[in-house]
């Protein structure tokens, strides 16, 4: 074909295809216009005298005509557009409703005989009508989905389907966005308010509950009024000015409510430093800054007590700053303050060592070694209580220093470096006699010769705890409880003392590790004393010796928290004898006991582990302790 002809069909089309275009870009279907030039001419033969000047004598609509200066393309604008599409005739909207309409009826009345709507009528609520309900599915299935093409059930004009667009009053189809809006404009009825939902719903509540029962913090029964208002300044706190005259027990809670939620800071501080207190709980100090605990020392002249938990920025310059001030501390207690020098302790200790009677340090990393336990028995001749936990540094060499300290009253160690256990042997031999805590954690290598040592020397001793070891046996404990001169325990933790074998984890021909012998004797020693027992992983203790000391003649008034997990012995019916045996028991855990399924749990009571969907147990509905 040449080119002059194809140029000519080019010019023929030209026209055609703008048309088309300018139809399309205002939404207007060619199918549309034809069907109503045809109504129209219907019309004209029945009513001759009834003609609208605006139809053409084939029948089509008046349109705009393109310019003729612009064949190919109409420019989109107002001046352009077209006249608005005509509406249906009344004779032609009755039919095609009528139609509609019964279209409509036949799929209702097919859905109401449907066995899925029986059975949704037989739930439903007996004011709903039928028909409402069969009316409500028929949209739901014949609605289209949004992004799809409709015409709108008021105007007719074609328009896109979104999740917000409104069903017709009569239900016959969807609105487009104009009448939608003139709809809801025209709607009488109030609107639906969404119900409110309260805050800490009941996964929220039960979370916080849990939370609070693994906290040990959960008390059964409602709230005190002082906790309602602690937690009430908590949410508040930035609101509070100055905490006024309230007594040391409600500050010392609020600061650990604030510390729970990390929301004590440089702000916040300022509520707890009070120039006449002698305490100073901090129970988190992550946010705090050197500045922040050198101001502690500026603010509060009398300090006596100083704890700080997370010290972090506890640096050399506070250390400095506390030296350099006329503070006398009797106890002071530092958590995490690993970039305090080792000579910074030194000085700390020569300088204020004669008035210190307590001193606890946890997580000091290698700065706080053997020369410094050393140095106490010269530089704190007062001194009644220390702890060193989470040391990397001490040793055995560091332990011995301490049988020097006469006046100490309360000792525990975590060390990170091995110690023989003759070592703890020789300490118990000096100062044995009078303690009154004696604490080893992580020991793995502990053997019975520090069991011995504990039942020769020691008369006072009330709190007790050796856990991890793998050399002590059955018989070791045996002979710490028979005829032991001390009195009986307060407080007792042997927890994860038991035989490891990989290869045969359940047999224990050596009875390594706290069995049921031992478990006897102590329960015979200091069940009456005894408030808090933890004997956690100790799973070489058979049921029949939890039968026997939890049996029905025993009675341990005392005994407020038991620990017994993992000891796989355990079952519903030790449980109940437990509960039986202890009327003052608020929390027992039993975390991998795996025998203990279905429990009746006394009011008041709380049943921490139980290995089933819920989790843990609270206050059950058996009345009868």
């Amino acid at each position: 074909m040449s080119r002059q002809n194809r140029q000519g069909r080019s010019s023929i089309r030209g026209p055609q295809s703008a048309l088309t275009d300018f139809l399309a870009s205002h939404n207007i279907s060619a199918n549309q216009i034809r069907l109503d030039a045809d109504a129209r001419r219907r019309a004209a033969q029945n009513n001759p005298d009834q003609v609208d000047p605006n139809q053409q004598d084939d029948g089509s609509s008046a349109l705009p005509a393109a310019p003729a200066d612009t064949p190919d393309e109409i420019p989109a604008g107002p001046a352009q557009a077209g006249p608005s599409r005509p509406r249906r005739s009344a004779a032609e909207t009755s039919t095609r409703d009528d139609k509609r309409k019964k279209e409509q009826q036949k799929v209702i009345d097919k859905i109401k005989a449907s066995k899925k709507f029986q059975k949704r009528k037989r739930n439903a609520d007996d004011s709903e009508d039928e028909d409402d309900v069969a009316r409500a599915i028929f949209q739901q299935r014949s609605a289209p989905l949004p992004g799809q093409m409709e015409n709108c059930a008021n105007c007719g004009k074609r328009f896109t389907v979104t999740p917000y667009s409104r069903s017709a009053p009569d239900g016959g189809g969807l609105l487009c966005t104009p009448c939608g809006k003139e709809l809801s404009q025209d709607d009488d009825l109030p609107k639906k308010k969404k119900k409110p939902v309260p805050a800490g719903g009941p996964i929220g509540r039960r979370r916080q509950l849990q939370s609070n029962i693994l906290d040990g913090t959960y008390q059964p029964g409602s709230k005190s009024l002082t906790t309602l208002c602690i937690e009430t300044l908590a949410k508040n706190i930035d609101l509070a000015g100055d905490l006024g005259d309230l007594p040391w027990p409600v500050v010392d809670k609020i600061a650990r409510k604030l510390s729970k939620h990390r929301l004590l800071n440089t702000t916040t501080l300022d509520l707890f430093l009070q120039p006449t207190a002698e305490e100073v709980y901090i129970y988190d100090g992550a946010k705090l800054s050197a500045d922040d605990y050198i101001r502690v020392f500026q603010t509060v002249a009398n300090l006596k007590k100083l704890k700080i938990r997370n010290a972090i920025h506890f640096k050399d310059e506070v250390m400095d700053y506390l030296i350099s001030r006329h503070i006398d501390l009797e106890e002071i207690y530092l958590h995490g303050a690993n970039l305090l020098a080792s000579s910074k302790w030194h000085e700390f200790l020569h300088a204020k060592g004669q008035s210190l009677r307590s001193l606890r340090v946890y997580w000091t990393d290698k700065h706080f070694g053997n020369d410094i336990l050393a140095s106490l028995p010269t530089t704190c001749p007062s001194l009644n209580r220390l702890k060193v936990s989470h040391n990397q540094e001490v040793n055995g060499d560091g332990v011995k220093e301490i049988a020097k300290l006469k006046q100490l009253r309360h000792l525990s160690l975590d060390l990170r470096e091995h110690v023989h256990s003759d070592v703890y042997v020789s300490v118990l031999s000096e100062i044995g006699h009078d303690l009154e805590t004696f604490a080893l954690s992580r020991v793995p290598d502990l053997d019975n010769t520090v069991l011995d040592a504990i039942h020769n020397k020691c008369r006072s001793l009330e709190k007790l705890r050796i856990t991890d070891s793998e050399v002590m046996t059955d018989e070791g404990f045996v002979r710490l409880f028979n005829g032991w001169e001390n009195r009986g325990l307060l407080f007792l933790d042997l927890q994860k003392c038991r035989q490891l074998e990989s290869s045969k984890p359940r047999e224990n021909p050596d009875n390594v590790g706290l069995c049921s012998n031992g478990f006897r004797a102590l329960m015979a020693h200091s069940g009456k004393r005894l408030r808090n027992l933890n004997i956690h992983a100790c799973r070489h203790i058979s049921a029949a010796a939890f039968e026997e000391v939890f049996g029905p003649d025993k009675v341990y008034p005392d005994l407020q928290k038991m620990e017994i997990s993992f000891c796989e012995e355990v079952t519903d019916f030790i449980v109940g004898c437990i509960f039986r045996a202890c009327p003052n028991l608020r929390e027992l855990n039993v975390f991998g006991c795996m025998k203990v399924k279905d429990v009746r749990v006394p009011r008041g009571r709380i049943l921490v582990g139980v290995p089933n969907a819920v989790g843990m147990m609270i206050e059950g509905d058996d009345d009868d302790d």
